[in-house]
């Protein structure tokens, strides 16, 4: 099993920090929010995002895929009572010459292989699509 570990504290009444390895990331957590951070449903979508492109990284050699680029737009839909995501849907853009069979094939391995997707899909309705760009 891997583990992992992040620490996180407080800076002032505008803002966190979370940092894992040598890495620092700025949290919005002011009540009145900030632009310069991420606030923790934007991360949450951010880790989704991240998977997905490391999931492409894995994927690129074992499928020896022809990628040229590949951009992600995530919405996330928050309730109010009890706060929680209720549901995630995501395109992803890929540039490439691959054929339809192949992409699809590609998505079938970002989805099963995924830890962070595979955990929300557990847990919200998590739907996508893949298209190429063009």
């Amino acid at each position: 099993m891997l583990e992992y570990h992040v620490t996180a504290q407080r800076i002032d009444s505008h803002g966190s920090e979370a940092r894992a390895k040598e890495a620092r990331i700025a949290l919005d957590t002011d009540m009145a929010g900030r632009a310069d951070a991420f606030n923790p449903a934007e991360m949450l979508l951010a880790s989704l995002a991240a998977c997905i492109l490391k999931g492409t990284e894995r994927a690129i050699p074992l499928l020896e895929f022809d990628l040229r680029g590949i951009e992600i737009a995530l919405h996330g839909i928050r309730q109010d009572s009890p706060p929680k995501m209720v549901q995630i849907d995501y395109e992803i853009v890929v540039d490439t010459e691959e054929t339809d069979q192949r992409l699809a094939l590609l998505h079938r391995n970002l989805r099963k292989y995924g830890t962070i997707y595979n955990t929300l899909a557990g847990a919200v309705e998590l739907s996508g699509t893949i298209r190429r760009k063009g």
